[in-house]
């Protein structure tokens, strides 16, 4: 039997879902307030800094949090490096969110793109 590694999830997840660029998340952020930003690392990572306006809803309770935002929000979710965001939006979409994408690169490509941060 062959088993499948992270790296394959998350090859395989990213065929399946949206990302988005750090500089179309930037714009992004800046000409849609209703846009929802939810940063899913964990609290260690929360503190050092995220996107203003974002929402944290580490991954390992994101499936149960969730819920509290309408499936027909567009949501950008984010992480450190943009993999667990790839896994996240994949689950999501099949929970029924049609907007969901996963910023491509993380917080670290909105940082180097010089999106702004909190914290």
């Amino acid at each position: 039997m062959t088993y499948k590694t992270y790296r394959d999830l998350v090859s395989e997840a990213k065929t399946r879902i949206r990302e988005i660029s750090p500089a179309d998340s930037i714009a992004l952020h800046a000409s849609d307030p209703k846009a929802v930003f939810i940063d899913i690392r964990e609290p260690n990572e929360w503190n050092l800094g995220y996107i203003p306006r974002a929402v944290h809803m580490e991954r390992g309770n994101l499936e149960s949090k969730i819920e509290a935002v309408p499936r027909e929000q567009r949501i950008v979710l984010y992480c450190a490096s943009g993999n667990r965001t790839a896994l996240a939006a994949d689950t999501l979409q099949q929970m029924g969110y049609s907007k969901v994408e996963s910023l491509a690169g993380g917080f670290r490509g909105w940082v180097e793109a010089g999106g702004d941060v909190e914290g």
